[in-house]
């Protein structure tokens, strides 16, 4: 059985006892439930909101990291506007504990 489960504005396709990084969600030890979008279990394909409306996947939030830092760079020409930023994200690296079917 696998579930398609959407979070931070992406969708990850899980099973049961994978671990996986996502945009961060809670402190490290929490409890969580996401969002399925599509749940498989065999044949039988649950996708439409009526067939969903019990099934959750709860998963166990192990702790943070971060992400490759992006540098970016903006001017403007003739006008000696310069501006330079960086970005880390923090992404929580999680554990799916179970997928139900509802």
């Amino acid at each position: 059985m696998y579930a398609i489960v959407a979070t931070g504005g992406k969708q990850y396709r899980v099973e049961e006892g994978q671990t996986l990084q996502v945009e961060r969600v809670a402190e490290a030890d929490a409890e969580i439930e996401l969002r399925p979008v599509m749940v498989v279990d065999g044949d039988d394909v649950l996708a439409t909101p009526a067939q969903l409306e019990g099934a959750t996947v709860s998963a166990t939030v192990l702790g943070e990291v971060k992400g490759a830092k992006i540098d970016g760079f903006t001017y403007k020409p003739k006008t000696n506007n310069r501006r330079r930023y960086g970005h880390r994200q923090t992404y929580s690296t999680i554990k799916i504990t179970g997928i139900s079917r509802g």
